[in-house]
């Protein structure tokens, strides 16, 4: 049992130990066992030996082999494509065309779709010289796929190579049918042209109609001579494109043409006529030709042209940009009423003006408001158009919302407007409206300067008393009428109006007091000074309790100056009494949030009554005399002992003077 045991075990071979584990002197790399196995080319193997055919048994033997195995290969995968191709070409190598074809159809039934598969078709009908079979290939091949253009390429030029003109004509008609890219039309218009058929080569760009091709065409007209068709063609371009789709290129060309034919004006108008329409980013080309154009071409005023031209193109690009830019409005309006004609201004001005404020609020109306001022001197200055003016002037007031705001120049404009045309009517209508709708000051003022310069003095005593129940606290309007009634040596009204003006509760302004004091010591009477100073005395009085001291500081001042030249040392004295005391003091100043903004100092007026009733103002002006004697004192004090010193130098100076007397 051990025996058979022992016998039925198999020996395990031992594993061999490595002894040395230390790395090899020469390191072999992979790199290295590459470019030797390359070196010695032992993956390469050897070519099949030649076989040599010497009868035609054996050269069947040889085909019908070679047949299965292309055979086998398109049964493993028919959609591989390169087998059948290989399999047909080797027929053809053969000289077996009918097999070959065979071939070739069996595998457009499986893939007629293949681009390919029917160009070696077509090749090898060709290679074959057989025509008819080759025109049967191309025409199915595009019949079924019309959009590959490699097919259309190779029928037209097998066509043109066999002297076929009239069928290749046919399938280039065949093809634009279609409609193809544009190198397929060029290639017909080339056909055309090499046979001399001008006038079947101008339907590309109905197909086609970019910028290049409408210059194509141009460029085509003009090279065979027909100049007139060539401007047609440009002209139908400019038309085709409109303002929507407007090109630079295209009016450069059709600028450079007419320049070919000298037509210089044209070439003018051209540039003019785009640089009015093409965006200004899209038209520095378009500049760039233009100018070089005038200087060859143009003289000085032709130069201007170009410039401005160019200024006007970047005011209307920053108009479009932003309408409501009245600064660029008024800019672009200087240029165009400086070199266009008054058509033009206009609608530029209609375009300005369209632009109103978002905004009924006044600050946001003032610039735009100059554009209607602007607009109607310009009908009335330069055109010269009284109606057109009037009806400027009549739309701006219809457009300003007169309940909210109104502007007192653009009714004192169109008075004085209607004055110059003599419509006395019109403009005493025009005030009177503004009145009635907006009463203004300036509105007041100007209407009363207007009668005034007429002499109708009735109708500025109405006005007046318009304007005072409007603003009875204003005081210059109660001055200027009782300076009126002066004028008109009408001396009771005028102190009748002065009376009232200082009666009223809200004008406690002291211009009114001092114009009256003024206007009593113009009056040619025995008592005119005792009126007048009894009116400064009232005013006095009247303004003691007036919160505003600079005023009654002024009024009291003009006093002092009616006493100078008319009152007694009495007089002048008491009036110098009532002046006040100039004091600077300092007080806390407070941020708009409130916080501390530290001291400021300025100046207060004290009056002599306000400092009797202040104990505190007694007690600073005798704490200031105090100071001031306390600084005189000590000023005698000083010179005393300044004196004392020098007669005490005096004495040591005679002293040492008889001492050396004695000694000598």
């Amino acid at each position: 049992i051990m025996a058979s045991t022992a016998a039925g075990k198999q020996r395990i071979p031992k594993v061999a130990k490595v002894k040395n584990k230390a790395p090899a002197e020469v390191q072999i790399t992979a790199e290295q066992l590459l470019r030797e196995a390359k070196e010695r080319e032992l993956e390469l193997l050897p070519p099949p030996p030649k076989q040599k055919i010497t009868d035609a048994e054996e050269l069947n033997d040889y085909k019908l082999k070679k047949r299965k195995g292309f055979e086998d290969n398109i049964r493993k995968n028919r959609t591989v494509i390169s087998n059948w191709i290989k399999y047909a070409q080797w027929e053809e190598s053969l000289k077996e065309v009918q097999r070959a074809r065979s071939i070739y159809e069996r595998a457009l039934d499986v893939d007629h779709r293949n681009i390919t598969l029917w160009l070696k078709y077509a090749e090898m009908e060709m290679k074959n010289r057989q025509v008819n079979h080759a025109r049967n290939i191309w025409d199915r091949a595009i019949t079924i796929l019309p959009r590959v253009n490699q097919f259309w390429y190779k029928y037209t030029y097998m066509e043109e190579m066999l002297g076929n003109i009239a069928g290749c004509r046919q399938v280039f008609e065949r093809w634009m049918e279609w409609e193809p890219e544009e190198q397929a039309w060029h290639s017909y218009i080339n056909f055309e042209l090499r046979y001399k058929e001008v006038d079947k080569s101008r339907t590309l760009v109905m197909v086609h109609p970019e910028v290049k091709n409408w210059i194509k065409y141009a460029n085509f007209e003009e090279k065979h001579g027909y100049i007139a068709l060539a401007r047609k063609v440009f002209e139908r371009a400019v038309e085709f494109f409109g303002e929507e789709h407007i090109s630079e290129n295209l009016y450069v060309a059709f600028s450079r043409f007419e320049e070919k034919q000298k037509e210089f004006e044209r070439v003018r108008i051209i540039y003019k006529y785009a640089l009015d329409r093409v965006p200004k980013q899209q038209a520095q080309e378009l500049f760039k030709n233009y100018t070089v154009f005038e200087k060859r071409f143009g003289d000085r005023r032709g130069i201007e042209d170009v410039i401005v031209s160019k200024r006007r193109f970047q005011y209307e690009e920053e108009v479009k940009a932003n309408p409501h830019n009245y600064d660029a409005w008024f800019d672009y309006l200087r240029l165009v009423e400086s070199d266009t004609d008054a058509d033009t201004v206009r609608e530029v001005y209609e375009r300005a003006i369209a632009n109103t404020p978002p905004i009924q609020e006044k600050r946001h109306w003032r610039r735009y408001i100059y554009l209607w001022i602007n607009y109607a001197l310009y009908e009335e200055l330069e055109v010269k158009d009284p109606e057109r003016t009037r009806q400027v002037y009549q739309a701006c007031l219809e457009l300003i919302p007169h309940k909210k705001f109104t502007f007192a120049k653009i009714w004192l404009l169109y008075a004085q407007f209607e004055i110059r045309q003599k419509n006395l009517q019109n403009a005493r209508r025009g005030l009177g409206t503004a009145i009635g709708k907006c009463p203004k000051n300036k509105v007041f003022k100007g209407y009363i300067e207007l009668e005034l310069q007429l002499r109708e003095f009735d109708r500025c005593r109405k006005l007046y008393e318009k304007y005072l129940e409007f603003s009875p606290e204003n005081c210059t309007t109660w001055i200027k009428f009782a300076e009126l009634e002066t004028i008109l040596g009408d001396s009771d009204r005028a102190r009748a109006i002065f009376e009232l003006a200082i009666g009223q509760p809200r004008l406690d302004m002291p211009e009114v007091w001092i114009s009256y004091g003024q206007f009593e010591l113009s009056i040619d009477s025995d008592d005119r000074i005792q009126r007048c100073r009894q009116i400064y005395e009232e005013a006095n009085k009247s303004m003691q309790g007036c919160e505003e001291k600079e005023e009654r500081l002024m009024l009291l001042e003009s006093w002092r100056e009616f006493e100078d030249e008319f009152g007694s040392l009495a007089n002048k004295e008491r009036v110098r009494k009532l002046l006040p005391e100039k004091v600077k003091k300092r007080r806390k100043i407070t941020a708009e949030d409130g916080s501390d903004a530290g001291w400021e100092e300025y100046y207060d007026y004290i009056f002599p009554e306000d400092a009797a009733n202040q104990p505190n103002l007694k007690l600073l002006a005798m704490a200031k005399m105090w100071k001031k004697q306390q600084q005189e004192d000590e000023e005698e004090q000083e010179e005393e002992e300044q004196q004392i010193v020098v007669e005490e130098s005096e004495g040591i100076i005679s002293q040492t003077f008889a001492e050396l007397s004695c000694y000598l």
